[in-house]
């Protein structure tokens, strides 16, 4: 089993990663089951694939547990669903001893880590990543959140889990299309940290049969709490993990959530963050190469034609723009990052042609 620590002195924890762990997840738990109430917060198709089985070992290893669903996609992130979960979790008794267990995507993580960080003013929670995105990203570091009609992600906490529980096993029923768009979230650690572990995923590529999962979320995960160990707060180097987030985010909301996989959208926001950066004179045009054809190298959608001036309200509303200026994440050189705020409209404009 590899462990992978995030050192935030009382609030550090342990990500576990081991094909198969979800079998040992109770007893992983166990330490930390004290005869409080236990919520498995997930969707109904994850609870019929392996929670339901989940579910009935917790109960055999004394869990006092229930369950609570919510629909698929961008939709459950949402304050109506934000509420019915507050809501249930009364019903079923709940208190501030009571712990939450994520078993989901970025999805689930982000409501359920929300729900916990302020049902009785914040009670523990484990994650359990099921998707490739999650398993390298969202469960690590705490970010929570919930969409409204104006952007994603605007109203949220940073809260941190108790641990995190990565079982490489689950990405087998995943649709291929899923595990590509966590791809896009690996290629951005290598883009962003380390120039060799981004050669290393370009060459995996070559055939996504023989890809080693379980190297590269040890890899990842290791990057992002690294980086988190850091910067908990996101008042300094962990801005840099938004590289390809700002435009990624905006395309996501204007598209619409659910008509593009979140990675897929990163992928495309790195494509254009790598182009401001090489203008920039940050990057050199070889770089810029490199990264654009590994990106190149997922299967990414085919985009409709972007009208930059529906896109820019969104890029506007961005969660890092301070005092109307927009901190843009940048390469300063390939294997690291930056935040500028020299990016202006026009040049953002100017990126966008990438995408076509």
């Amino acid at each position: 089993m590899k462990i992978v620590q995030v050192k935030l002195g009382n609030r550090s924890y342990s990500i576990h990663i081991e094909s198969g762990i979800i079998k040992k997840c109770p007893s992983i738990l166990n330490e930390h089951n004290n005869g409080q109430k236990w919520i498995i917060i997930s969707q109904h198709n994850l609870m019929e694939f392996f929670g339901f089985n989940f579910l009935k070992e917790l109960k055999n290893n004394n869990f006092d547990v229930d369950f609570i669903t919510l629909p698929n996609g961008e939709t459950a992130k949402s304050i109506n669903e934000y509420s019915r979960i507050i809501n249930q979790m009364i019903e079923y008794g709940c208190d501030r001893k009571s712990s939450i267990i994520c078993l989901g995507g970025g999805v689930v993580g982000d409501v359920s880590g929300f729900v916990a960080s302020s049902f009785m003013r914040g009670i523990n929670y484990f994650q359990i990543p099921t998707t490739l995105l999650a398993m390298v990203d969202s469960s690590i570091g705490g970010k929570t959140g919930i969409n409204v009609s104006q952007g994603k992600n605007l109203v949220g906490a940073i809260y941190q889990p108790k641990a995190v529980l990565i079982d490489p096993d689950l990405l087998y029923s995943l649709p291929k299309e899923e595990v590509n768009s966590g791809i896009g979230e690996i290629i951005k650690y290598g883009a962003i940290w380390d120039k060799k572990f981004l050669g290393q995923v370009k060459l995996w590529m070559k055939d996504i049969n023989t890809f080693p999962f379980e190297i590269a979320i040890s890899k990842s995960c290791e990057i992002k709490a690294e980086i988190v160990s850091k910067d908990e707060k996101e008042n300094g180097i962990r801005i840099i993990l938004n590289f390809g987030h700002t435009i990624g985010h905006a395309l996501e909301s204007h598209l619409g959530y659910g008509k593009i996989r979140h990675g897929e959208a990163i992928a495309f926001g790195m494509k254009c963050s790598g182009y401001i950066s090489e203008k920039l004179n940050y990057i050199t045009k070889e770089d810029l190469r490199i990264l654009t054809n590994t990106i190149n190298s997922l299967p990414l959608p085919q985009l409709p034609n972007i009208n930059p001036n529906h896109l820019l309200p969104f890029i506007k509303n961005d969660k890092k723009a301070e005092k109307g200026r927009l901190n843009f994440v940048v390469l300063d050189n390939l294997g690291n990052a930056k935040t500028t705020t020299l990016v202006d409209e026009k040049l953002i404009i100017e990126s966008l042609k990438v995408l076509n």
